[in-house]
């Protein structure tokens, strides 16, 4: 089994119990809330949470999978993505929404190469920074082993975007929240490996992370003044280390 649908009287409870019945982490799980409940009032109105949850594919799905980011990574270095019609006149009206536009498809034809058609994309600008969210209900296809195939997509969509827009910009990737799941999740961590560290005395290192995750981890133990944090190594087999301060 790698996938249930858990209802509970929380979300926690139904991720809670979901995990137990999977013999698995949240860290290598996707999670998607179908519905978050409601608590009522004097026992009138109750509504239990659904969630979704998805055991992330092991290492040799994986590894399929980012063979072909990394295959269409080395075409976009070699300049060979599809390009707006457009000639050497009209390329100073190349706006950044073209930029977006032409990422959005080309993301749209990695899933296809992946197999995933069911694949949407919505977006979200600020400023200089453009949001965009992958929805597909092959959502941990698209996540990969602790992020990987996220991170590869995120890439790869900035390298498509600096070759289209006219200004800088940077291009975000999530999907099902992941981003922010992840993080709670590492600071968490971080917090009971730091008091690990302080208690034993001894200092605890970290598999290797990409360096967003070991800025997460820094960020979050940045105020402790009994340890301190490192990043050893080179990537993508850096990792990091909590040290405590004796």
């Amino acid at each position: 089994m790698n996938q249930i649908t858990q209802t509970a009287p929380t979300k926690e409870k139904a991720i809670t119990v979901a995990l137990e019945k999977l013999g698995v982490s949240k860290q290598e799980v996707t999670i998607t809330v179908l519905d978050e409940g409601k608590k009522g009032f004097l026992g009138f109105g109750v509504k239990p949470a659904v969630v979704q949850v998805t055991v992330l594919k092991n290492d040799e799905e994986v590894e399929e999978f980012l063979h072909v980011i990394d295959r269409l990574e080395d075409s976009t270095k070699e300049s060979n993505i599809p390009t707006i019609n457009k000639n050497d006149e009209m390329d100073s009206q190349f706006t950044n929404n073209d930029a977006i536009e032409e990422t959005i498809n080309y993301i749209l034809e990695i899933g296809k190469e992946m197999k995933i058609d069911d694949l949407s994309i919505t977006q979200k600008k600020d400023g200089k920074f453009v949001y965009l969210h992958l929805n597909s209900k092959k959502a941990a296809l698209l996540i990969g082993k602790r992020g990987q195939t996220l991170n590869a997509f995120e890439s790869l969509s900035q390298l498509v975007a600096n070759k289209f827009s006219n200004s800088f910009i940077i291009i975000k990737l999530d999907v099902g929240n992941y981003r922010e799941r992840r993080q709670e999740s590492l600071e968490q961590l971080a917090e009971r490996m730091a008091d690990k560290a302080v208690r034993t005395g001894i200092k605890v290192e970290f598999e290797p992370m990409s360096s967003f995750e070991r800025k997460i981890i820094h960020n979050a133990l940045s105020v402790r003044v009994d340890i301190e944090t490192y990043s050893v190594g080179t990537d993508p087999n850096r990792y990091l280390v909590i040290e405590p301060i004796k």
